[in-house]
């Protein structure tokens, strides 16, 4: 899964426009699966943008991109949701799992999109404050589930449900680590694992490795991990270079 963020405030790669955007997801050819359109940062303490912003920005890179394209949709808005499943996206990845706007889910459910269920908890402006585990595992996968039967009460058909564990939102260093190395305990909930950690601060506090450009290794160790532990989809800024190495990884999973 490619990222492809439409935001100036991006904590990595935002500020790039539309024409860039389109070209840039078109340039990744086969080695993208699936391109993540965002037009609000979820980051902590990012700034909230109006419905309307939101739209803007990510409305016209849909509709050119979604006739080639598998497209995905990082938003946590109902209305979001609608319109870009209506302009061609096909899944609608929410980092809240429906929780910041509970009816993205019937939107999911009346268009028969896909939809990913990030967990977090609270918001972008309280998130780091909730990051309280005794058993970080156990409590993430339990309040993923609760993600997925509110789905499915929705009406969200099963096979049409992804889970994310949601790295570093509402998480320390020593919890992202700590669910990438029990990933497959995720394997419980019966759907398939997105990861995102591409570039991501635990990866720097780890590594020491504060530039942004120097995080791709980082970023290729923990995919790696994470495709051995059970991920099913990588979220990825760099799509070449992690291609690449998830394709060995991948190669290596299958053969054993």
């Amino acid at each position: 899964m490619g990222i492809l963020n439409l935001t100036p405030d991006s904590f990595s790669d935002g500020g790039r426009g539309p024409d860039a955007s389109i070209a840039l997801a078109r340039s990744w050819g086969s080695n993208v699966d699936i391109v993540d359109v965002g037009g609000e940062s979820t980051r902590p303490h990012a700034t909230p943008v109006s419905l309307e912003e939101e739209l803007a920005r990510v409305l016209p890179v849909v509709r050119a991109l979604a006739p080639q394209l598998t497209i995905s949709i990082d938003t946590y808005k109902a209305e979001v949701a609608a319109q870009t499943i209506a302009a061609g996206a096909e899944i609608i990845n929410d980092v809240s799992g429906g929780l910041m706007d509970p009816a993205l889910l019937d939107v999911v459910a009346s268009t028969g999109a896909y939809v990913i269920l990030g967990h977090t908890r609270g918001t972008s402006a309280t998130m780091n404050d909730l990051a309280d585990y005794r058993d970080v595992v156990a409590e993430v996968r339990d309040e993923l589930g609760a993600r997925v039967a509110a789905a499915g009460a929705a009406g969200v058909a099963p096979e049409r449900i992804f889970v994310d564990p949601g790295l570093g939102f509402a998480k320390r260093a020593e919890h992202n680590l700590t669910l990438l190395a029990h990933l497959h305990e995720l394997r419980t909930l019966g759907f398939p694992i997105v990861v995102g950690l591409s570039r991501k601060r635990f990866l720097a506090e780890v590594g020491g490795i504060w530039a942004m450009d120097d995080r791709e290794e980082a970023t290729a160790a923990a995919g790696a991990i994470a495709v051995w532990n059970g991920a099913d989809v990588i979220r990825v800024h760099d799509v070449t270079r992690q291609a690449r190495s998830l394709r060995v990884a991948g190669a290596i999973v299958r053969s054993g």
